[in-house]
Parts: C-alpha cells; structure tokens; sequence
C-alpha cells in the first residue's frame, strides 16, 4: 500500500512526463506547489517507488519515468477525468447535428474527430456483422446488360453492388424480383441473406418471374458477398509526431498490425463494455508493446454493440482521453438511438 507522500510523488511523476516526455527529477518535483517536503526525501520515496516497480531509472537521465506497473496504478486508482473544454465539447456536439447522416458517415467523422482532438490514432469497429440486419433493397438498372442492387441496413450503412442483368431478364421481372426480396428479406441478418435466397426465394422467383434460373444466379452474385470487417481509422500517422515512435522500423511494424483488420477486430470486440486501457504489454501484438489502447462501447438500439479506441503511446494523457472516450461514445449512443 503505497502512503499518502509516495501517491502524490507517483502522480507528479506520471504528469510531468507525460506533459514533456522528459524524466523526471527530485528536483523538479520539489518545486510543485502541492509538495512541501525535501528533495532529499523525495529522492528516498522515489527510491522506494522504484524498488517496488511503479517508476524506472533511464540510462540517459537520473530522472525516473513511469513504469507500466506505475501507469496501471495511476489509471485504477489516480486518475481523475479532465473537464474538456468548450471549444472541444462543440466540436464534438456539432459532428452529429446533421441528423440525415447516414451510419458510416457519422462513424468516419468520429474518427477523424476523435483523431484530430488528441493527436492519436483513432480506430472504430462497426456492429457486429452477424447483428446486421437488411432493411430496404433497391435494384437500379444501369443498361439492359447491367444493374446496381442498393442494400441499407438496419445501421444506416449503405452499400452497392454492381452485376450483369442477363438479356432474356426483362425490367418488370426486376420489378418483381425487388418486390419479392423486400417482403422476404427485411430483417434478415446479411449473413442468412445466402439461406434465404436457397430456399424460399428461389420457389418465388419460380412461381412469380419469367427466367428465374437466371435471375437467381445474378442475384446471388449481388447479394451473397462475403461481408468484410468494418474499421474506421482516423489519423493514422498521427504516431509519428510522438517522440517514442522515431525508430521507423517501429512504425512499419505498427502500421502493419494495424491493417491486419480482422485481428484488429477481434481486439476490439474482446473487451467488456464501457471504457478500457490496455497498457504496454497489455496488449497482444509485439507491435504494441510501447502502446496504450483505450476503448470505449457505442451502442446501435437495443442490441448492437460497436468499438471507439485510441491507441497511442504509454505516456498518454489518460485523464482528458477518458473524458473524450466517454463523451463521444455518448454521442454516438444518443445519436443512433432514435434510428431503431
């Protein structure tokens, strides 16, 4: 149990480095108005804070900076959330005053927001694919030989696939064909979409449409797309203006985690819901390693449950990164809730 001197000195410690990424000295230290004791004390409570792991001795520097251990200790049990500013609550408010915004749209300006208000890199994980439901479908002839079949989902994203409209397929069959997978197909997860056009859709498109061997075909081109996984990233080379990220070597190395989208994903969709840090080695990936991730739970109605995180370095300001992670996800919650 750490005493209520070594608590102060750890919090100084922590604050100072993440303000200047310069260790930190007894010295320094003595000179805070909240501390009232000598340096030579402090240099023995710092002695103390580093034998039981919560700071670290550089090579370059008699300062100390703090360790992972010291960094967990902070967020569990020092961290306080910082009141954001005007200028950054307006800038987060007026990013979801276009109500007419479609799903993915509010989620890329979220990530670019969130990416430009902290310096970081920003990633957001849609809804779970397999919570995805179909809810209008539209078929748009481009010529006799071709069409774009229009899905909206329950989310709000929007997403065209084009395909060949075979010559004997006249456009009331299309006409028909959208009729049938509307009245069918609302509702239905995009992952049940390829068992729903095997059984009850093929027997309608017989029953209703001239061709339907052919138009079943095409229509299965359109609609029975693997669906990929949906990450939204804000600035991403925000990395390279931190100081602990000068080895390119490093950065190749994150940047390719990164891209890895369905590992990534995974990551994200691990954690529990409401706001997270996974510190250092924490997290999973070698790339990592000198990393902080803090996530944050958005919700889509009811059920359906996305990912805000924010990875950066160690030395993060972790109390106004908590204030902006729970006050975007908010946003966004409230945002979405009105749309199921």
């Amino acid at each position: 149990m750490l005493t209520e001197r070594q608590l102060l000195i750890l919090q100084v410690i922590i604050d100072d480095f993440i303000l200047t990424a310069q260790p930190v000295g007894s010295r320094s230290i003595a000179k805070k108005d909240a501390v009232t004791f000598s340096s030579a004390t402090i240099r023995n409570e710092m002695a103390d804070l580093e034998e039981m792991g919560f700071i670290e001795k550089t090579h370059s520097s008699s300062g100390r900076v703090p360790s992972e251990k010291g960094y967990r200790f902070y967020v569990d049990h020092l961290l306080s959330p910082l009141r954001l500013s005007r200028d950054e609550i307006r800038t987060i408010r007026e990013a979801f005053d276009d109500k007419m915004l479609e799903f993915e749209r509010v989620v890329q300006k979220s990530a670019g927001i969130l990416s430009e208000l902290t310096n970081y890199t920003s990633i957001i994980l849609g809804p779970e694919v397999f919570e995805t439901k179909l809810k209008q479908l539209q078929i748009v002839p481009l010529t006799k030989q071709s069409a774009i079949a229009i899905l909206v989902t329950n989310t709000g994203h929007v997403e065209h696939r084009a395909f060949n409209v075979p010559v004997e397929i006249e456009p009331s069959d299309l006409e028909k064909m959208v009729n049938i997978l509307n009245s069918r197909l609302q509702g239905v997860p995009l992952v049940k979409l390829h068992e729903k056009l095997l059984t009850e859709i093929s027997d309608l498109l017989e029953a209703h449409t001239e061709r339907h061997e052919q138009a079943f075909s095409y229509l299965k081109a359109a609609l029975m797309d693997e669906q990929p996984t949906k990450l939204y990233i804000g600035g991403k080379t925000n990395i390279l203006m931190q100081p602990e990220f000068r080895d390119l070597e490093k950065v190749r190395s994150l940047y390719a985690t990164i891209e890895q989208e369905n590992e990534m994903a995974d990551l994200l969709r691990s954690g529990d819901e409401g706001i997270h840090f996974r510190i250092g080695q924490e997290n999973p990936f070698d790339a990592m390693q000198n990393c902080s991730l803090i996530t944050a739970s958005y919700r889509l109605g009811n059920d359906q449950i996305g990912t805000i995180a924010l990875l950066g370095p160690t030395r993060m300001e972790y109390n106004r990164m908590f204030s902006l992670m729970n006050v975007l996800s908010k946003h966004m919650t409230n945002t979405f809730q009105g749309w199921y």
